[in-house]
């Protein structure tokens, strides 16, 4: 099972306070870990750090106190901290325009549940909340595109699509099976089976030229499982090619740019980083290295080193001419 993080668990130790004034008869732990969503193991450790927390002096009378009463839990001394959290005009910004959003993606199984959480949080932010400096949700797509990709992912009907792949400067054409459309850091995708290459890809909405909903229904096959998008978007597979590059002291930040697998100091060049990256597109790896301009070197793969250094002197010939 994974550890909670500290920020969650200091959300939860400033919430068990109030939680359990609200409950002077007591609560059964049980279900205290049911309402805070964790095991029972996980409550009674939180409960034992509360038991040393509270004001300066951490002598007997200013920390805060419990009773253990069988499977029963109940607080007899608050240290002061009886007021629930309240979200600050900003915080509660943030998270009116974050449902807001969340309302216009298709196909949404709660729709009503966000409605009545956006109405509660909307009243209780108030007047602030909505005199504050305008806040916008820069959606950087075609409405058009928006609306035909939603209107297949809902009706769940192939789309037939021309994409623009930048990687190759090459504009496509596919048809795929749409599963669900995302939001990520203000650009739409489309996440989809794509019959074309046999796998499951995410297409940027403001790189579909035109798209078109077809008659046929959409069928992803049973390999088709939505990505887990915790670690980027970008997540290449195990099976594509690793490209390894040195890097001088002045390109070190293609390793903070993009994902790599290993990196390792190096002395040659000084300063300089060795790094390991996977991708299913090595002409992506030659237009980064050639865009480098002599701070990155190719160790592996060989064919990949060989047609960079061609290149570079096909490059300096013309210069030369």
């Amino acid at each position: 099972m994974t550890a909670p993080s500290t920020a969650e668990r200091m959300t939860r130790l400033l919430a068990l306070v109030p939680y359990l004034t609200a409950r002077p008869d007591g609560v059964r732990l049980a279900d205290a870990a049911a309402d805070f969503g964790v095991t029972e193991v996980q409550l009674r450790r939180d409960l034992d750090l509360l038991w040393v927390c509270g004001l300066p002096g951490h002598g007997p009378g200013d920390l805060i106190d419990l009773a253990f009463e069988g499977d029963r839990v109940r607080i007899t001394f608050t240290a002061g901290m009886v007021r629930p959290l309240r979200l600050s005009t900003d915080e509660a910004v943030a998270l009116i325009v974050a449902l807001r959003t969340l309302l216009e993606l298709p196909g949404l199984a709660e729709g009503e549940a966000v409605s009545r959480a956006l109405a509660k949080v909307s009243a209780a932010a108030g007047h602030p909340a909505e005199v504050r400096a305008p806040v916008a949700v820069s959606v950087d797509t075609r409405a058009q595109s928006l609306a035909v990709v939603r209107d297949g992912v809902e009706r769940h009907r192939a789309l037939h699509l021309h994409y623009y792949v930048p990687s190759r400067d090459e504009r496509t054409e596919r048809t795929v099976d749409p599963m669900r459309l995302l939001l990520v850091d203000g650009h739409w995708y489309l996440e989809a089976w794509c019959r074309n290459a046999e796998g499951v890809r995410l297409f940027r909405l403001d790189r579909i030229d035109d798209v078109a909903v077809l008659e046929e229904p959409a069928a992803p096959p049973p390999q088709a499982h939505e990505r887990d998008l915790d670690d980027g978007l970008y997540q290449p597979g195990a099976e594509e090619p690793l490209v390894r590059l040195r890097l001088a002291r002045t390109a070190r930040w293609v390793a903070d740019y993009y994902p790599v697998e290993e990196q390792t100091e190096v002395t040659d060049p000084p300063g300089g980083l060795a790094v390991t990256v996977r991708t299913s597109d090595l002409s992506w790896a030659r237009r980064l290295v050639a865009s480098l301009g002599g701070a990155a070197t190719v160790d592996e793969p060989v064919e990949l080193a060989t047609r960079v250094a061609e290149e570079a002197r096909a490059a300096l010939a013309r210069y030369a001419d």
